[in-house]
């Protein structure tokens, strides 16, 4: 089965609310066309973390193993660090000095499961599945009971109270 997967994140500042919007979409064998689309807010967290998340989100949702998924996204964050295997080096040095390393390596898993390939696609030039993406992404950090990305949130705790002694 072939899967389009689109995809994006938002925040607002750079850390601050932020949110993922994504969109599965696939043909059955009937032709027919199906899409889901998801989205969450959450209350502190960076741009490239809810990218990256939009794109987890999207795969986890995935119920058959090995499809094959084509994946649009605005980000050169998450599209370089696949296609020019950047992540992979990471991986292998356990991610030290890496940003994200519990959102890629929730990535890794998921991404192995299937056959993923990657398409950059620029950021609000009116391709209309990216700009619903934003759109989810963007009502998502803008609506009530934003999650916490606990990592993130944490993670910025332990930061502040390393420069605070």
């Amino acid at each position: 089965m072939h899967v389009d997967l689109y995809s994006d994140g938002a925040s607002r500042g750079n850390p601050g609310p932020g949110g993922y919007g994504s969109i599965l979409r696939f043909i059955d064998s009937k032709g027919g066309v199906h899409e889901r689309e998801f989205s969450q807010g959450y209350r502190c967290t960076t741009n490239n973390r809810m990218e990256l998340l939009a794109v987890i989100i999207g795969l986890a949702a995935l119920r058959f193993e090995g499809s094959n998924v084509t994946i649009y996204s605005d980000s050169k964050y998450v599209v370089d660090a696949v296609e020019k295997g950047w992540v992979f080096g990471w991986e292998k040095t356990g991610f030290k000095k890496k940003k994200n390393p519990d959102l890629w390596r929730q990535f890794l898993v998921l991404y192995r499961k299937h056959h993923v390939k990657f398409i950059w696609v620029k950021g609000h030039a009116n391709i209309p599945e990216n700009e619903r993406c934003d759109q989810l992404a963007v009502a998502a950090y803008k609506a009530p009971n934003l999650q916490i990305d606990e990592y993130y949130e944490a993670e910025q705790s332990s930061n502040e109270q390393l420069f605070s002694e």
